[in-house]
């Protein structure tokens, strides 16, 4: 499949999921619109990959997929010779019915993507001791400030030098994180 055809395929998809939600909700009032990435950010997040000339991400967090939709539409965009895209959830079986990874797989995505059904506090470092390098970190799993900060702490040392680092709002009191990784807190 050509680049502008994967890259129609994954629009589809992301704008199916933004005008009709996904197909299959856990039983909370208002889910989908309460945790999914509001598709005006998931914009702004593609653009940002694709204006950086990502070929590598991790994100931790998957749910409905509207975050990795738009990684995956970067990826995808910019179309490095070896894209790979590494997602952190341990609950998208069990918590979200695999919705999140169907999305993924109906866009086209999923020879690019890994997902890792792990806690991001056991992932992360694993990825660090097998000595993975990304250009760039999307953090939406955990809302609680304790696991956010761990998740930050494993991804500088994954996010290459000067690489991007995004982050939803983990905390209400706490703005939404985008934030270069600097080169002297980056191992080399």
């Amino acid at each position: 499949m050509r680049g502008e055809e994967r890259t129609a395929r994954v629009r589809k998809v992301r704008r199916r999921l933004a005008q009709y939600g996904p197909p299959w909700t856990r039983d909370h009032e208002r889910d989908f619109e309460t945790v999914t990435l509001p598709e005006r950010d998931c914009d702004l997040l593609r653009d940002l990959l694709i204006s950086d000339r990502v070929a590598a991400v991790v994100e931790v967090g998957l749910a409905y997929a509207s975050s990795a939709l738009a990684i995956g539409e970067a990826l995808v965009t910019v179309d490095p010779p070896h894209p790979r895209h590494i997602i952190v959830d341990p609950f998208q079986g069990r918590a979200y019915a695999n919705v999140g990874w169907e999305l993924l797989c109906a866009a086209g995505l999923d020879s690019t993507v890994q997902l890792m059904r792990d806690w991001s506090s056991i992932a992360l470092p694993e990825l660090v001791t097998d000595g993975l390098v990304v250009d760039a970190a999307f953090v939406d799993g955990s809302h609680r400030f304790h696991e956010v900060f761990v998740d930050l702490y494993f991804l500088r040392k994954i996010v290459r030098p000067g690489g991007l680092i995004a982050g939803r709002a983990a905390i209400r009191a706490v703005p939404p994180v985008l934030t270069r990784a600097p080169p002297h807190l980056c191992p080399e």
